[in-house]
């Protein structure tokens, strides 16, 4: 395999049609891969949670000159404060993330890479510091096989669970095969409890109503309500600085051109209770992020319109619904499985 350096974001976006080509067939096809999220990320660096990087993507490509794999890398120092090889996407907006490649093309591009990075002509690195890949990655084990012949040093770090759901494509066989009786009990009456208050209304305008935003025109509104509703909560309040706002706006945008955000709310009297910030990509729903008006809470409009975007996804054949990072315990609750994402440390070993 060749392989090549991009430097520069010219080049990173001048590849962006063959990044998604490959990344729709990778071992990984989460969104988070995708070139028009990472670039958005690169803008912001993470809405600021990286304070500097140079941007170091590798690509390897075949004789004939087709692309065969990617590593979305950036040079920085990570939280120990060593000169890191990152993935793009780190840390905490991005919550699964890997390579690109094809399953049968990893051991090969790994190869590569990991040549390239043991040369004189790779950058200085200390460390390759991988967050947030999934434990089902293959991934893993091509690269404990790869990393074990040159003797490196490799550890693996659990991280945060990822409860998802999978969906049977029938509201009512999940709710009756997969969502406990208790538990099914409630969700039903929530939403049997909200939906009366449209029952007795009097007129035509019906007060409660739950949609999803199809017009980017009036995104950045939209998306102003849901951060509004997100800063509901104090610990979201803080993370949603004016650089983490900006790169909301920017992912969010990204994600309408692109065809796969579901940016959700449920209105109660006219007023946003409760939205959900997910994507509809690859035929799974990817639950990004969430907030409340807690005003509302006696009509508990968060789990109300959750069981819509679960009765939704279900009629329209989506086959995961996927919690993405942490555990929670309304996950589970609505039948949530569980599996986590690891964080991966290389180095080379001491002479």
């Amino acid at each position: 395999m060749q392989i090549q350096i991009l430097r520069d974001i010219i080049g990173f976006n001048a590849l962006a049609q063959e990044w998604n080509a490959l990344h729709q067939n990778s071992a990984s096809p989460v969104p988070f891969l995708r070139h028009e999220y990472l670039s958005t990320w690169w803008q912001t660096l993470g809405g600021g949670e990286w304070p500097e990087g140079e941007l170091y993507v590798v690509t390897a490509r075949h004789a004939n000159g087709s692309l065969a794999g990617i590593a979305p890398l950036f040079l920085t120092h990570n939280r120990d404060g060593l000169p890191a090889l990152m993935l793009l996407g780190s840390i905490e907006i991005s919550d699964y993330l890997d390579l690109i490649a094809r399953p049968d093309e990893l051991p090969a591009f790994l190869d590569a890479l990991l040549d390239h990075l043991a040369s004189p002509s790779a950058p200085a690195w200390q460390v390759l510091d991988w967050y947030n890949l999934l434990d089902s990655s293959p991934t893993l084990l091509a690269l404990a096989e790869t990393v074990a012949k040159r003797g490196w040093l490799l550890a693996q770090e659990p991280l945060q669970h990822c409860p998802y759901i999978a969906l049977p494509g029938d509201w009512e066989k999940y709710l009756a095969e997969q969502v406990d009786k208790k538990q099914r009990h409630e969700i039903r009456r929530k939403m049997r409890r909200i939906e009366e208050l449209n029952d007795r209304s009097d007129s035509a305008h019906q007060p409660v109503r739950w949609y999803i935003v199809q017009d980017e025109a009036s995104l950045d509104l939209e998306i102003d309500a849901f951060l509004q509703l997100m800063a509901n909560d104090p610990e979201k309040a803080n993370f949603l600085t004016g650089a983490m706002r900006a790169q909301m706006h920017l992912a969010a945008h990204a994600a309408i051109s692109a065809g796969w955000l579901q940016l959700s709310f449920l209105e109660v009297n006219g007023e946003k209770a409760a939205g959900y910030l997910n994507f509809d990509y690859d035929n799974h729903i990817w639950v990004y992020n969430s907030g409340l008006d807690f005003r509302f809470r006696e009509y508990s409009p968060g789990w109300v319109l959750l069981g819509y975007l679960l009765q939704w996804a279900n009629e329209h054949r989506r086959g995961i619904f996927d919690f993405m990072r942490g555990d929670e315990d309304y996950k589970y609750k609505f039948g949530a499985i569980d599996r986590r994402v690891l964080r991966v440390i290389i180095q080379r070993a001491a002479a």
